[in-house]
């Protein structure tokens, strides 16, 4: 069965800094007509940075859409025309102050596909060198390193619920021990 759909028309409902918004007529598989609404974002990029210890530098944030702080991998969106894997170094930079001499690409995951065109990729970076941090004018964040079994214990027991954090720490403690 092909389960494509086709798409019939589309209507831009919001232009906005970071997202778009349109609705689509659409064709279903049977035929019959329907909508769909999706948010265009242009992607993000997020990085597991690992130490000679086998720490992961994690970033604590206020999330105004949760409204409280959330604890992440670091991350960010990426520019338009930006490769990802640049985005991701750089993001590594601007939050933790960190440096890597090597990052590998792990995969990318797609968070919201219901309504969401967003696709995060999920890099992993070692052999780490301490700088310092150059975060944007309107970010503020703290910090924290914690063994990656520890990582791995804390989305077990729900306390991590970033869904891309939960996909690179798992990967990567898969990598390791698995």
């Amino acid at each position: 069965m092909d389960l494509t759909e086709k798409t019939l028309s589309q209507k831009n409902v919001f232009n906005g800094r970071i997202i778009n918004l349109r609705v689509d007529e659409i064709e279903l598989p049977n035929g019959e007509k329907s909508t769909r609404e999706v948010i265009e974002h242009n992607g993000g990029a997020c990085i597991v940075a690992l130490t000679d210890n086998d720490e992961v530098l994690l970033v604590k944030q206020y999330r105004y859409a949760y409204g409280k702080v959330v604890t992440e991998i670091p991350a960010g969106k990426i520019e338009k025309g930006e490769d990802p894997l640049d985005c991701a170094s750089r993001e590594l930079v601007e939050e933790t102050g960190y440096s890597a001499k090597k990052i590998e690409l792990l995969g990318e995951v797609y968070p919201s596909p219901g309504y969401c065109g967003e696709t995060i990729y999920i890099y992993k970076a070692t052999e780490l060198c301490k700088g310092n941090q150059h975060l944007d004018e309107d970010e503020f964040l703290d910090v924290i390193k914690l063994p990656l079994k520890e990582a791995y214990d804390m989305i077990v027991r729900g306390e991590l619920c970033d869904s891309k954090t939960i996909c690179g720490i798992l990967r990567v403690y898969c990598e390791k021990y698995l």
